[in-house]
C-alpha cells in the first residue's frame, strides 16, 4: 500500500510536468541531418519541439541501456557458469545421498550412535 502511494506521489506530478512541457513547446522546429548544406538539406524533418525532445530522451535511454547490457556481459556469463556448477554439485550430492541412504538402516524413532547424547560426567 505504501509503495502504491509513493508511486502515485511520483507519477502524478511527473505526468503533469510532461504535459505542461508538451503544451509549452508546441512550436515546430526543423531538424536537418545534412551538415554540409544548411539552406537546402538533403534530409530535414519539421516536427514539434516536445516530440524531438521525447524522441531524443528515449534514444538516450535505449543507448544507455544497451551500453550497460554490453558491459554486464562478463557478469552474466560468470553467473551462468556458476549456476551450472551449482546444479552439477546438487546432482552429485543427490547421487551420493541416494547411494549412502540404503547403507544406513534406520527405523523411525530409533536413534543412531551419532544422535545419542552421552550422560554427564559426575
Amino acid at each position: 500500500m505504501l509503495r502504491r502511494i509513493i508511486s502515485t506521489l511520483i507519477v502524478v506530478p511527473l505526468t503533469v510536468i510532461i504535459i505542461a512541457f508538451a503544451v509549452a513547446n508546441r512550436q515546430s522546429v526543423t531538424v536537418s541531418f545534412d551538415p554540409f548544406s544548411s539552406t537546402s538539406p538533403a534530409y530535414a524533418a519539421t516536427l514539434p519541439l516536445f516530440v524531438l525532445v521525447f524522441v531524443l530522451m528515449i534514444l538516450g535511454v535505449l543507448m544507455g541501456g544497451a551500453a550497460v547490457w554490453i558491459r554486464q556481459t562478463k557478469w552474466r556469463r560468470t553467473a551462468r557458469k556458476l549456476d551450472g556448477e551449482v546444479r552439477t554439485m546438487h546432482q552429485e550430492l543427490d547421487a551420493m545421498r541416494r547411494r549412502v541412504a540404503p547403507a544406513l538402516p534406520q527405523t523411525a524413532g530409533e536413534p543412531t550412535a551419532y544422535t545419542v547424547i552421552p550422560p554427564p560426567i559426575p
